[in-house]
């Protein structure tokens, strides 16, 4: 984002404020991952140890999520620029019009 419109204690605080945010986001994130792989994976509370079988569900739980959160983030991004670009396209368009009405 750009802020440079912005002092530099607005700025900060700006910063500082999506700084926190992304951490909030990230620590949902993993607690949900954990959750989820810990109620998928973990059946055997007989042990203290992580069984074999559960390590390995445990293993294809986090990878399997973060897949999924890597095309997530691509989709995302994609449909990201696609809209910027569509929004550039009819701002141009948009300014070409109010151009052509203040020259005629």
């Amino acid at each position: 984002m750009d802020f440079s419109n912005l002092n530099d204690y607005d700025r900060k605080q700006m910063e500082h404020l999506i700084e926190e945010k992304q951490m909030k986001d990230f620590m949902r994130m993993y607690s949900n991952l954990v959750d989820r792989c810990f109620d998928n994976c973990v059946n055997d509370f007989s042990t203290k140890t992580v069984t074999s079988k559960e390590n390995a569900c445990v293993n294809r739980c986090v990878e399997k999520f973060m897949k999924l959160s890597e095309r997530a983030s691509a989709r995302f991004a994609g449909k990201y620029f696609q809209n910027i670009n569509i929004i550039k396209k009819y701002l141009v368009m948009f300014l070409r019009r109010i151009i052509l009405i203040f020259n005629s």
